[in-house]
């Protein structure tokens, strides 16, 4: 593993990089715990997503428009048990509209079997693990309908279930805490366990991995992740899926990147530093982001889908009309 570890591997045209050092992220107190500021969110820099469509959309006119999302506090509410994060059926039903006409992507942290559990729609590419395990877009799908998937941290594997054991064994007894097993990303769900507990959970968790160089702790929505120290995040993933639709080097591309998550970032960054898209944070509260435009729940980003559906095929209709 060591010697994996201190090495650049190269796979599908994509560097990835290890690296040994450890990464520990401080941990931050939980955004849903605030209660919105009406006053602070009409002044917050990042308009409307929704209120600014048609400016978005104009710049969408002619472009291959690519969609992106996040799935939990995205396409679904964030809910006290994270096994029971369903999407309503108007939400599946904008989703497939969507995908039928763009190609459309689901980036999460969750597993991706996981996420196409909840989704259950087959025109949609997934990828889990923040991106770590992408499934083939359908197109890209060989003869037999088989799936496959790109997986830059397989090699981790081992050490993820041992670390899983470990972490059963060691917060077993702190009431409320669930971990769900993400394939290649661990984590580890406090929003139960009473706020004297917290702290203690949280030490626990950095004990495992403390003399882990080759993975880190990320925090989320009450949620704590243990990640491989791989340079490989949702960022890289979007360009990754990018190249497999077969847009890398296109000039009139337009991605569409929708997430409420800190790890998001890593996209929004990508998006913003090409200027060839949008990204939006999904936020019911001012936070620093690198988004540029905002919704503030999944019921705007229904509206969002919804909208972007309309617009295309009104976009189809008018070609038409313009070509007779």
């Amino acid at each position: 593993m060591a010697k994996f570890l201190s090495r650049d591997i190269n796979l599908m045209g994509f560097q990835i990089s290890h690296s040994n050092k450890q990464k520990l992220k401080p941990f931050y107190d939980d955004p849903d715990s605030m209660l919105p500021d009406v006053e602070a969110y009409a002044s917050w820099l990042h308009p409307s997503a929704l209120n600014s469509f048609d400016c978005i959309m104009k710049e969408a006119k002619g472009k291959k428009v690519v969609v992106f999302l996040d799935y939990d506090g995205t396409l679904s509410p964030i809910v006290e048990d994270p096994d029971k994060a369903f999407m309503s059926t108007e939400m599946r039903a904008a989703l497939r509209e969507v995908a039928k006409q763009f190609p459309t992507s689901i980036i999460s942290g969750r597993s991706r079997d996981k996420v196409k559990e909840f989704v259950q729609l087959n025109n949609v590419c997934y990828a889990g693990s923040h991106g770590l395990d992408i499934m083939q877009p359908p197109k890209s799908r060989d003869k037999k309908g088989n799936e496959g998937a790109f997986q830059p941290a397989k090699l981790f594997l081992p050490a993820i279930q041992e670390i899983s054991m470990e972490l059963e064994h060691k917060i077993r007894e702190t009431q409320g805490s669930k971990i769900e097993d993400n394939m290649f990303c661990i984590s580890v769900h406090y929003r139960q366990v009473p706020p004297q507990d917290q702290g203690n959970l949280k030490e626990k968790v950095k004990s495992v991995v403390e003399n882990r160089p080759e993975f880190r702790l990320t925090e989320g929505k009450m949620v704590i992740e243990v990640r491989p120290s791989i340079e490989w995040n949702k960022g890289d993933a979007l360009n990754y899926l990018l190249h497999t639709f077969g847009f890398s080097n296109a000039d009139d591309v337009l991605s569409l990147y929708i997430g409420d998550d800190q790890t998001d970032e890593d996209a929004f960054k990508v998006i913003a530093g090409k200027r060839e898209g949008f990204p939006i944070v999904v936020s019911s509260i001012p936070k620093e982001t690198k988004a540029w435009y905002s919704l503030r729940d999944p019921s705007e980003v229904l509206a969002f889908l919804l909208r972007l559906a309309k617009w295309n095929k009104s976009q189809a209709s008018f070609l038409q009309l313009d070509y007779i």
